[in-house]
């Protein structure tokens, strides 16, 4: 009884999901076909002019885009933060850079030590100058704008001073740059900002430019720009090396440090910097505590202090409460020190990720929209389409990644393809409408109704080659002609093709392979063979026009077959339905009786066979 009643729950709850499964397939068929059909209309009157007009639309907004706001630029700045997240490994910092940071650690044991808290006096300052010079690094970028002299502590200001001079522009400070709308009044002349440099031959603009420089005249003439800037959506990727005013060039302090350390003039200099931004390691650092103590007050005593000598320093405040926090694409609140310092290791490591020029991007999606658009206006299987496409997507992304992880280079591709592949989902999708067209799929075309048109006409295409062409000549010439076959009924026809008489690349696939079964319907035998006729007329001219070499290669061989199906069967019978029609289809698909295409009108009035009889 248990049993009996599982069994009966179960089959009562199958036959319940089949009647919801059909009544939802039958209504949603409906859906499809409101919107297929007008679809496939439009199709029918565009023909294969769809896709050189996608191609102008998809050219003409690359080209609009490219003159207004580059949206596709952008997209690929977003693209760059995950990428660079997502490569399998960043490369290790080279060691040359260090970062001193004045952090959290610092700033509580002086104040627990009853020297108070931040902002330090300056000769604290001095003296952690002082502690890096003995520890033999080569120059010092100190991230900490002195505008005006203490008024507590003017030792410390002549010592930072005097540390300044002696060090003879190793020690380089932070100076900003303020905004143009101050520039009016400004006393200095772009030429007369510390370590400017012409950007013209022969410099002759020479505009007021206002700026923020240290107190000391030491301090002032070995300063540089700290300021940043960032992208349009807020992340610094790409920090600037300097700021142009007229014909001069006002430098940035990873610029002047790297010029210092390297001996290397800034004349060639970019005007922006991407450093190779990692996530997972950061560069050197120590603690400012560190330094001043003389001993392991912030960082672990077993860990040893990261190697000084002959390296390049940068400090500046990492603290929670003085952060100047900059969303970077590995950290959305880096210290700004930090990057200064990542910008720096760009530089005198050499490390920096280079990118291609932002209108190659343009190029290629310009390319591929070309390429993708002229293989669907060609007719090429769209299966080979898709098996090309997801290869060659495959293989651009594979170069772009394996450019940025080992040799720091960002092929900036992903959008172009990102927009080339919106393209292929139309192009594809049209070829659907086409397809479902040209097959006789009910969504797209209205079905055969065998109240009204009783009559099929039946042709069996073949494409044979000539005797001495060898099997790789004969399998491209017979690729070809399926493509323009294909391509002459997608562009409409009142033919109908059963596509798929056997599945490609299945071990049938080469026996069968040269099979296409066209079928047209009519009221009488007359209207059905005309069709017929017209189409397969139609069908010759257009193969002729495609290549006058074909019928050198070979020829089209058609077989023929026209009847009144009759699928009604007797009381009693039994017989299965649509026996008529797969008896013609199977006739013609067996016959021997086939004629070169140029002379298909012979077999019309040969092969019409009467309802009921074979």
């Amino acid at each position: 009884m248990p049993g009996r009643l599982t069994d009966r729950v179960l089959s009562s709850l199958d036959a319940g999901l089949a009647t919801l499964g059909h009544g939802f397939m039958r209504r949603w068929s409906r859906v499809e076909r409101s919107y297929r059909r007008p679809l496939s209309d439009l199709a029918f009157l565009l023909k294969f002019a769809f896709y050189p007009l996608l191609a102008l639309g998809a050219i003409a907004w690359l080209a609009w885009d490219w003159s207004h706001d580059r949206s596709l630029n952008a997209a690929e700045n977003a693209i760059f933060d995950r990428v660079v997240q997502w490569r399998p490994f960043e490369p290790p910092p080279s060691g040359r850079v260090v970062v001193v940071e004045i952090d959290e650690c610092s700033l509580e044991y002086f104040r627990s030590r009853g020297e108070g808290g931040w902002p330090w006096s300056r000769q604290r300052h001095a003296d952690l100058l002082d502690q890096l010079d003995r520890a033999g690094v080569s120059a010092v970028g100190y991230d900490v704008l002195f505008e005006d002299p203490s008024p507590i502590d003017p030792l410390g200001d002549a010592t930072l001073e005097a540390m300044a001079t002696g060090g003879a522009g190793r020690f380089v400070f932070a100076s900003t740059r303020l905004h143009p709308d101050y520039d009016a009044g400004a006393p200095l002349h772009a030429s007369m900002v510390p370590a400017a440099f012409p950007v013209a031959a022969e410099p002759r603009r020479d505009p007021r430019v206002a700026m923020l420089l240290p107190y000391g005249e030491s301090m002032a003439r070995f300063s540089a720009i700290a300021n940043v800037t960032r992208n349009v959506d807020g992340v610094l990727r790409d920090i600037p090396l300097r700021e142009t005013a007229g014909d001069w060039a006002l430098p940035s302090l990873p610029l002047r440090l790297a010029t210092t350390a390297m001996s290397a003039a800034p004349d060639g200099a970019s005007a922006t910097v991407r450093p190779n931004w990692r996530h997972d390691t950061r560069l050197p650092h120590v603690s400012a505590a560190d330094l001043l103590a003389g001993k392991a007050v912030c960082r672990d005593p077993a860990t040893g202090m990261p190697a000084l000598d002959g390296r390049l320093a940068l400090v500046g405040y990492t603290a929670s409460g003085l952060n100047d926090a900059k969303p970077t694409p590995v950290d959305p609140v880096m210290p700004g020190v930090e990057a200064l310092a990542e910008a720096t290791e760009a530089l005198v490591a050499g490390s920096a990720i280079r990118t291609p020029p932002a209108w190659l991007k343009y190029v290629l999606a310009t390319f591929l929209v070309l390429l993708t658009t002229f293989a669907f206006y060609r007719g090429e299987p769209a299966d080979d389409i898709d098996s090309i496409f997801i290869a060659g997507n495959l293989t651009l992304l594979s170069t772009a990644f394996i450019g940025i992880t080992f040799f720091g280079f960002f092929f900036d591709i992903f959008a172009s393809i990102g927009f080339v592949s919106l393209i292929f989902g139309f192009c594809r999708g049209y070829a659907g409408l086409q397809r479902g067209r040209a097959v006789g799929n009910g969504d797209f075309l209205a079905q055969y109704n065998p109240g009204t048109d009783r009559w099929l006409a039946i042709a069996r295409l073949r494409f044979v080659l000539d005797a001495e062409h060898s099997a790789s000549p004969a399998a491209r010439r017979q690729r070809e002609y399926r493509r323009r076959l294909r391509r002459f009924l997608y562009a409409g026809s009142d033919a109908v093709m059963l596509e798929g008489v056997v599945e490609r690349k299945s071990w049938l696939h080469d026996a069968l392979s040269d099979l296409m079964v066209l079928v047209w319907h009519g009221a009488s035998p007359a209207a059905a063979c005309a069709a017929a006729m017209h189409d397969l007329t139609r069908l010759e001219r257009e193969l002729a026009l495609y290549d006058a070499r074909l019928p050198d290669d070979g020829s089209v061989r058609v077989a023929f077959g026209c009847a009144e199906i009759d699928d009604a069967v007797a009381a009693g019978s039994t017989q299965p339905p649509q026996v008529r029609l797969r008896e013609l289809i199977g006739r013609v698909l067996a016959s021997s009786a086939e004629a070169p295409l140029a002379r298909h009108a012979e077999l019309s009035s040969q092969e019409i066979v009467q309802s009921g009889g074979a």
